[in-house]
């Protein structure tokens, strides 16, 4: 889809620099997947039509510009095929569990 311009407010959460690891949100503070949320709130509103490989690419600029927010790469690919899977939007939590 080109010229898909993924508008972000970075947060910065300091002293907050927990990461997920293993494929789940556990250890993730509620701010942090929070802000993973409205990426993926923002990456899936124009997913339907997306040539294949656009949601992860775009997911994971747009993870890049959130500050104090990592996910691993097991991560990023499980939410961006769930977000193929279901032509749009979902939920952080649901998904990384």
């Amino acid at each position: 889809m080109a010229g898909v311009c993924v508008w972000l407010v970075a947060l910065t959460l300091p002293g907050r620099d927990v990461e997920a690891s293993g494929g789940t949100v556990t250890g993730m503070e509620n701010e942090k997947i929070e802000a993973v949320q409205a990426v993926v709130e923002r990456v899936g509103s124009y997913q339907e039509g997306a040539p294949e490989g656009t949601v992860e690419k775009e997911l994971r600029s747009a993870l890049a510009e959130v500050e104090g927010v990592e996910l691993d790469d097991t991560q990023v690919t499980k939410l961006a095929e769930a977000i193929e899977a279901e032509h749009g939007i979902v939920d952080v939590r649901s998904v990384l569990a």
